[in-house]
C-alpha cells in the first residue's frame, strides 16, 4: 500500500540543510526523482510519499537538528503506511547505520558519493520492506552527470570539483567528501552553456576549493583560464565563484576577475582567523601577511571587488591577544560582509580533542565584539554607495519584508543586497529580469534604492519565471580526469570588467 492514489505519481520533498555544495546537491536529488517518475509535493503538503532529508555534519547540533525532524515525521509516517524517509548528505556518510539505529522508521541512508543510487535504493527498501544503507567510500559518478532540477530561472551552481584535499583541524568536510576530484573544463563549459541555453543569467562555479581546481590534470592555472574561457559565451552576463582558498590564490586568477567582463567584481575568501598562531593550529598554510597581500593585490586590479570573508571566534587556544589580531585584520581588510561563527567541536576533528577550550562566555563576548567591529565597516563601505547607480539582477527569497514594504530585491554585480521601489514598473519587473537605480540609503547588510529605476531589461530568464518554467539539465558526461593531457580552452580574452 502506498500514499499515492493508485495509478498516480509518487510525491517527493527534499529538506536541505548547510553549505551550497548541498543546495546543489538537492537540485540533482529533486532531478533524480522526477526522472524517476516522483513528483514534487507542495510546501504545504504534510504527507509526501518520500520525504529527503539533504544533511550537513558542519554546523553546530546537526545531529540534534535531524533526529529532531525525524522523530516529528515518526507518527505522520505511522497514519500513512508507504511514506518513506530517506537521509543523504554529510551526517549520513558519518553516521551511517547509526540512523536506523537510532530511528528505525528511516527507509534509506545514502552518502556523499552516491546520490544517483537513490531511486534504487527506495525501490529496494519498499521491495524488502527493509532500511537499506549504502555508504561508499569514494566518489561513484561525478554528480554533475546527474540529472538536475535547477531552483532557479536565472541563476545557477556549476560544480568544478568535489572533495577537498586540506586538513583544517577544525574541518570534517575532507573525511565526507573525499578527496578532491576535478571535472575537465570542456564539460564545465558545456552545463554552462546548457544553463544559458535555458535563459540562466549567471552561474557560479562551486567546489571545496575552487582555487586549487586543475590539481588532478596537473595544471595550477586552470581556474584562472576557466573563468577566462567563461567570457566567451555569449549570453553569460554574470560569473561568481566559491569558495577560494587564500594558499592556493594565484596573481592570474585576479586578472582573470580584472579582465574578463562577466566575472563579477565580488570575492569570498575565508580568513577563519587574523592570529598567525591560531592559523598555525587551524592549519591553514597561510599568514594574515599573505591574505591581506591577496586583498589589496584584488583592490588594486578591482577597486571596486567588494570582499566577504568567514571568521571562526573561539578556536581552542585562542588568546586575547590572537583575537585583538583577528580585529585587527578585519579592520584592515575593510570587508563588506563576514559569516561569523563561535567554534564548536566536530566529533572527528582534530581540534575537538585539543587543549585549551574555551568557555562559553569568553567566545560568546569575543564574537558580539567581532560582530559589532564588522557592522561598524560593513555599514560604513555601504554608506560609500549612497548617490551610486547599481545593476540589479531580481531575484526571489531575497527580501523577507519586500511584501510588507512594496519593494523588490536582488543583488548586485559585486553581490550586494539591494532592496529597491519599482515605481511606475511594478507589475511589469519579474525575477531575472535586469534594472538599473540608484542606492539612497545603506545599512550594514543591504542597500536601498527608493527612486524609480533608471531603466529596465525584460530577459529570457524573466521570460522563465513568469511562465513557472524551471531550467532542467541532463547529465553532462564524465568529467574525471583521464590520461593525457588536458583539453585547451579558448585563448584569453581582454577588456575591462564591467560593473
Amino acid at each position: 500500500m502506498t500514499t499515492a492514489a493508485a495509478g498516480s505519481p509518487r510525491t517527493y520533498q527534499v529538506r536541505t540543510y548547510g553549505c551550497q555544495m548541498n543546495v546543489h546537491d538537492s537540485e540533482r536529488i529533486s532531478g533524480l526523482l522526477e526522472q524517476a517518475g516522483y513528483v514534487r509535493a507542495a510546501e504545504a503538503d504534510e504527507q509526501p510519499d518520500v520525504v529527503v532529508f539533504n544533511t550537513c555534519a558542519v554546523r553546530e547540533n546537526a545531529d540534534n537538528r535531524l533526529y529532531g525532524n525525524l522523530g516529528h515525521l515518526r507518527p505522520v509516517k505511522d497514519k500513512h503506511p508507504g511514506m518513506q524517509i530517506a537521509v543523504g548528505g554529510c551526517l549520513a556518510q558519518k553516521d551511517r547505520g547509526e540512523i536506523v539505529r537510532k530511528a528505525p522508521w528511516v527507509d534509506v541512508v545514502f552518502g556523499t558519493h552516491n546520490i544517483g543510487s537513490l531511486p534504487v535504493l527506495l525501490e529496494r527498501a519498499r521491495h524488502n520492506t527493509a532500511a537499506e544503507v549504502e555508504i561508499l567510500e569514494s566518489l561513484d559518478v561525478f554528480p554533475s552527470t546527474l540529472p538536475t532540477r535547477r531552483e532557479s530561472t536565472y541563476a545557477g551552481w556549476v560544480s568544478i570539483s568535489v572533495g577537498c584535499n586540506n586538513t583544517c583541524t577544525f574541518c570534517i568536510v575532507p573525511s565526507l567528501r573525499g578527496k578532491e576530484k576535478d571535472r575537465r573544463p570542456g564539460d564545465i563549459l558545456s552545463e554552462v552553456r546548457a544553463l544559458v541555453d535555458e535563459g540562466v543569467l549567471e552561474v557560479t562555479l562551486l567546489g571545496q576549493n575552487v582555487n586549487s581546481y586543475g590539481v588532478e590534470f596537473g595544471d595550477r592555472y586552470a581556474f584562472g583560464k576557466l573563468l577566462r574561457a567563461c567570457g566567451d559565451i555569449d549570453g553569460l552576463e554574470r560569473v561568481r565563484f566559491t569558495s577560494p582558498h587564500p594558499k592556493d590564490f594565484t596573481d592570474d586568477v585576479i586578472a582573470a576577475m580584472a579582465e574578463t567582463p562577466n566575472v563579477c567584481h565580488s570575492l569570498h575568501m575565508p580568513l577563519q582567523s587574523g592570529s598567525d598562531d591560531v592559523l598555525r593550529a587551524m592549519r591553514r598554510s597561510y599568514r594574515s601577511e599573505k591574505y591581506l597581500g591577496i586583498i589589496e593585490k584584488v583592490r588594486a586590479a578591482m577597486p571596486d571587488a567588494a570582499i566577504t570573508t568567514d571568521i571562526i571566534v573561539g578556536f581552542p587556544g585562542e588568546t586575547d591577544a590572537d583575537f585583538e589580531r583577528t580585529l585587527d585584520v578585519v579592520r584592515e581588510a575593510r570587508f563588506s560582509s563576514a559569516f561569523t561563527f563561535q567554534y564548536s567541536k566536530r566529533p572527528g576533528t582534530p581540534a575537538a580533542t585539543m587543549d585549551g577550550q574555551l568557555p562559553k562566555q569568553v567566545v560568546q563576548e569575543r564574537y558580539e565584539r567581532l560582530i559589532a567591529t564588522v557592522e561598524e565597516i560593513t555599514w560604513a563601505e555601504n554608506r560609500k554607495l549612497v548617490g551610486e547607480t547599481v545593476e540589479v539582477l531580481v531575484a526571489v527569497g531575497e527580501g523577507r519584508k519586500d511584501e510588507r514594504t512594496g519593494r523588490l530585491s536582488g543583488r548586485a554585480r559585486d553581490g550586494r543586497l539591494v532592496h529597491f521601489d519599482a515605481g511606475a514598473l511594478a507589475g511589469q519587473i519579474r525575477p531575472g529580469d535586469i534594472v538599473h537605480t540608484t542606492v539612497t540609503y545603506a545599512a550594514p547588510h543591504h542597500l536601498n534604492a527608493d527612486g524609480e529605476p533608471l531603466s529596465h531589461r525584460r530577459t529570457r530568464a524573466g521570460d522563465a519565471a513568469e511562465a513557472g518554467r524551471a531550467p532542467r539539465t541532463p547529465g553532462v558526461l564524465l568529467g574525471l580526469p583521464t590520461i593525457g593531457a588536458p583539453a585547451a580552452l579558448p585563448a584569453p580574452t581582454g577588456g575591462c570588467a564591467a560593473n
